[in-house]
């Protein structure tokens, strides 16, 4: 599953911003949620493999922290979709300042 696929649920939306303040183990998380604990461990394993969060153990406890190599290629393809679109966003803006009558709505 890529990580975009791996974001389209909310709860797993969630997940990932609670692990940008910092590492959680899967009770902390599950403890914030209204799901089981085993469907909190299935989103945590979507997003483990979207490659989005890492796990290691410590003693008895699974630590969950985002995964900044998975982090960092969702943001790749981000910064290319915005550099398509934002020459083309610019051209409008200025498209709209030239000519503002031209595009308003009654």
């Amino acid at each position: 599953m890529n990580s975009l696929q791996a974001l389209s649920d909310p709860t797993r939306q969630r997940i990932v911003e609670m692990l940008a303040s910092g590492a959680l183990s899967s009770g902390e998380i599950a403890s914030r949620f209204d799901l089981s604990p085993p469907a909190v461990s299935q989103h945590l394993k979507t997003l483990r493999a979207a490659k989005l969060v890492s796990v290691h153990a410590d003693k008895q406890k699974r630590i969950y922290q985002l995964n900044p190599e998975g982090v960092r290629e969702l943001a790749d393809w981000l910064a290319r979709i915005r550099a398509l679109w934002n020459p083309k966003l610019d051209a409008l803006e200025e498209a709209l300042k030239r000519n503002p009558d031209e595009y308003q709505h009654d």
